[in-house]
């Protein structure tokens, strides 16, 4: 993944750095310890030197106090000799730090020397005091031995003492100086080559994570563009790095949901339209059934307009004929209020059935309900009709195991259906022919049947035959108030009413009651 790359890189750089780091200090800290043993190398010969310096002038005041006879100034010595001492202490310890630092190859003889030198600066200080206390001696023997003591223990054995302590050190500070040269070119080469890798490794890891990051910015710029132009189908399909996998996938995620939002509003679009035009169409029917119930709200109008005129024209014109009479007998008068009283009975029946389809749109019918034997019932309505109706044939079929169907209804309601029924079939039948009422039971309902043998219902007809104010073309009696007054009553009680019909044979309208009335 991208950032464990970005770690490596970072790790890697960092190794480097930390190499040169160290690298740096350990050369600083290698050119300080050779500096420091070139500074105790350069103290030592600083020391030699002085210890040379300070003896030289102690032997040549002992010489002097030889050859002149004169007693030295015994604090002068002293004190020289303490700072000769002082010298050599300090010489020691700078040598044991020396081999310490070194080791003993190239600190060979260094301290032991030191030793012999101690001596040796001992034994000569020694042979000036035998020579001066030894006056007695042939002034011969004395001479030779203060020869002795300058020519060969000084000039020879102690001056080679002191170069050869001066030679070493030389050859240790130039050991030093020639490591301390080695150890800067090594560095400087070190140096110019970690530098040259570092600073390769910096540019290929650059150009590493350069390429890295811009194959996916590129990638996802394509995808981008690719869902901006509408191509969802997966834009980024190579595998990337963790970070920009998550990315990647999210984009996907994205590509996907505005192609299933694209659908879905496509399909909505369609979905819109089709609703729009079912809408349009829904309300074109709606406008056109407005129309017609406009129509047949005019007609409507018209017809009770005529059937309240005719009636009320009756009433009017009798009563101002009898008014008008100046004589008249009990009979005319008789004759003149039946006149009256029929044109009122129509109008109350007229009033009624517009009252009865009012309050059923309004669920304001209130019915009387009581249990009654269905089949004696219609057998009675059966019987009023076929003496009503005596040139037809009306019969009434029933299974003798039905006879004992009690339903819960309102009685005068309910004969007002089936006469609604019965005049309609007698009404529209052939002259001959018969009509046929049944009735069958299934489960908790009951199906009562009115068929006719009149000319059938066209499919245009059946479709409005329930609505008010539809009269069947070839008849222009009534109002067509009865089959909705019918349909109200029926579903009042919580059944229904329905027709089928066949051209030239018939129509049979069904009435199906539950036996026992819903809460």
């Amino acid at each position: 993944m991208y950032k464990r790359k970005l770690f490596y890189f970072g790790l890697i750089t960092s190794l480097v750095l930390l190499l040169a780091i160290l690298s740096t200090v350990l050369s600083a800290n290698l050119n300080r310890k050779n500096l420091k043993q070139s500074n105790i190398a350069q103290s030592l010969l600083v020391e030699h030197e002085r210890v040379s310096g300070i003896s030289y002038r102690l032997f040549k005041q002992l010489t002097d106090e030889v050859i002149l006879g004169q007693s030295a100034n015994q604090a002068i010595v002293r004190n020289k000799r303490a700072l000769i001492s002082q010298s050599l202490s300090t010489i020691r310890q700078l040598e044991l730090e020396q081999r310490e630092a070194l080791g003993v190859q190239h600190t060979k003889g260094s301290v032991e020397d030191t030793d012999e030198l101690e001596l040796l600066i001992d034994v000569i200080i020694r042979g000036f005091q035998l020579v001066f206390t030894g006056s007695e001696e042939a002034p011969v023997d004395q001479q030779e031995r203060l020869r002795s003591l300058l020519e060969v223990t000084i000039d020879d054995e102690f001056r080679e003492a002191i170069n050869a302590a001066v030679s070493r050190q030389s050859k240790v500070v130039a050991t030093i100086n020639a490591q301390i040269n080695t150890l800067n070119t090594a560095m400087v080469w070190f140096s110019g080559g970690l530098g040259l890798i570092s600073f390769s490794i910096i540019i290929y890891g650059c150009y590493w994570l350069f390429n890295q990051l811009y194959q996916p910015i590129i990638l996802i710029r394509s995808a981008t563009n690719a869902i901006a132009s509408g191509e969802y189908d997966k834009p980024i399909s190579e595998k990337l790095d963790q970070e920009f996998e998550e990315l990647a996938t999210s984009i996907n995620q994205l590509a996907k949901r505005l192609k299933e939002h694209e659908a879905n509003e496509i399909r909505s679009r369609k979905q819109l339209e089709l609703d729009v035009e079912q809408r349009t169409s829904e309300l074109t029917k709606a406008n056109l059934q407005l129309t017609k119930i406009d129509a047949r709200r005019r007609q409507f109008i018209a017809d009770v307009s005529h059937e309240l005129r005719t009636p009320l024209t009756i009433i009017r014109g009798e009563a101002q004929v009898t008014l008008r009479m100046r004589t008249a007998s009990q009979e005319e008068y008789k004759e003149t209020l039946s006149a009256i009283l029929e044109q009122s009975v129509n109008l109350s029946k007229l009033v009624d059935d517009l009252l009865i389809l009012t309050r059923a749109e309004m669920h304001q019918l209130q019915l009387q309900i009581e249990r009654l034997n269905i089949v004696t019932l219609l057998s009675a309505e059966v019987g009023r009709w076929q003496r009503r109706s005596d040139d037809r044939l009306i019969t009434f079929t029933v299974d003798e195991t039905l006879r004992d169907i009690d339903v819960a209804i309102d009685k005068p309601r309910f004969q007002q259906v089936i006469s609604i029924l019965l005049d309609n079939a007698t009404k529209y039948s052939k002259p001959a022919g018969a009509v046929e009422v049944g009735i069958t039971k299934n489960e908790s309902l009951v199906t009562i049947t009115v068929k006719d043998t009149g000319e059938g219902i066209s499919a245009a007809e059946i479709e409005n035959i329930f609505e008010r104010f539809v009269r069947f073309s070839r008849i222009n009696e009534g109002l067509g108030l009865g089959l909705p007054i019918a349909k109200a009553i029926v579903e009042a009680h919580g059944g229904q009413i329905t027709v089928k019909s066949i051209q030239g044979e018939g129509s049979t309208f069904s009435v199906i009651l539950p036996t026992e009335l819903p809460s």
